[in-house]
């Protein structure tokens, strides 16, 4: 049901439910918030995915974490005793690969990638035979100093014509400081993996990707591509790869600002936010003005 000052819609009963099953073939689920929290699985989970299953539903995992490759995710998946595919996983790493593939026209064996993350970019764009330099080198792991630091010794790697950023939890200032070098050169492109301000985890909101681009952007004086929810570079790769029929898509999420935003903006069928992860029901009333139609359903 499309809203514009009505409250949202909660499934509530079996008649509720089975209405909102049958307008959808496919089923985008964001993973952190929705799925599990950290390495906690949420209740019911493994019984709702093999239900959509049973019921001939497409399911398509859409995440904006970028630490973890697919194949790292499928991984992940198995953990919790869930078959996934790899084709059904797209995450804000390898949408950023994908970005920097098919829209900069960055050219593998010769353009080299500077990343600031964890592996899980590195790992998308070496797929598709770049050079990565940067993320998760271990000599990043040393306190900076600019007379004696590795990556400054014998200047700037002319090859690197793009900085791909996203969640580092290992984030120092020798790993900002290198960026910044690449990022101050006017031939280096800028690209962010995803605007997520925070994350759950267990019991806790951590701090997210758009913490850390955000303080690149500041000091270098740019702005970053973002590439994970809620941008249709996103959308737009999935749809193509899948061959989807949008209105007949529903996109669950836990947030309002990416995922909510993402199937809205993306003039997708429906949205379906959960209560499990980041937005609370009290904040539900005071919906963001940047989203001007809701399509929300609620799952607590």
């Amino acid at each position: 049901m499309t809203m514009t000052n009505s409250d949202p819609i909660k499934i509530t009963n079996t008649e509720i439910a089975q209405e909102f099953l049958d307008k959808y073939d496919t089923f985008l689920f964001d993973c952190d918030g929705v799925l599990w929290l950290g390495n906690h699985l949420l209740p019911n989970t493994k019984e709702i995915l093999a239900k959509l299953n049973s019921l001939g539903k497409q399911l398509v995992f859409v995440t904006n974490n970028s630490t973890k490759s697919r194949l790292s995710y499928t991984k992940k998946f198995a953990s919790f005793g869930i078959e996934v595919t790899q084709d059904q996983i797209f995450n804000s790493g390898y949408a950023s690969a994908v970005y920097v593939r098919d829209f900069l026209k960055l050219v593998p064996g010769k353009d080299k990638i500077w990343t600031f993350g964890e592996s899980g970019v590195a790992e998308e764009l070496e797929l598709m035979g770049y050079e990565t330099l940067g993320g998760s080198d271990a000599r990043l792991d040393e306190p900076f100093d600019v007379a004696t630091s590795p990556f400054l010794a014998n200047g700037l790697d002319e090859d690197v014509t793009c900085v791909v950023a996203g969640l580092d939890t290992k984030v120092n200032y020798h790993r900002l400081a290198i960026t910044l070098q690449y990022l101050r050169k006017e031939n280096v492109h800028f690209v962010g993996t995803n605007v997520d301000s925070t994350f759950p985890q267990k019991g806790y909101i951590l701090p997210g990707a758009g913490s850390m681009v955000e303080s690149l952007a500041f000091s270098s004086g740019r702005r970053p591509a973002y590439c994970g929810k809620p941008n249709m570079n996103m959308l737009n790769t999935i749809v193509s790869a899948k061959k989807l029929e949008k209105s007949k898509c529903c996109m669950v999420g836990d947030r309002l600002n990416t995922d909510m935003r993402f199937g809205v903006e993306g003039k997708l069928g429906g949205t379906l936010l959960v209560l499990s992860g980041i937005e609370l029901k009290k904040g539900l009333w005071k919906l963001p003005k940047n989203i001007p139609d809701q399509n929300i359903t609620l799952k607590s």
